[in-house]
């Protein structure tokens, strides 16, 4: 089992916490930088969907 940090899920992670997507650690082009991206994307186009229909 691999103890290695998952950076999709450390992306969902930080845009829960309102951290935004330039703060991404990874670098840019890399593997880890994408993933980390569409984490974040995913749970930031969910929260703007849920405020979009609550209005």
């Amino acid at each position: 089992m691999s103890t290695d940090p998952d950076p999709f899920e450390q992306g969902q992670r930080a845009a829960r916490e309102n951290i935004p997507a330039e703060a991404n650690p990874y670098q840019d082009g890399s593997e880890q930088h994408a993933l980390w991206a569409s984490g974040h994307e995913r749970i930031a186009m969910a929260r703007e969907a849920g405020e979009s229909e609550g209005t």
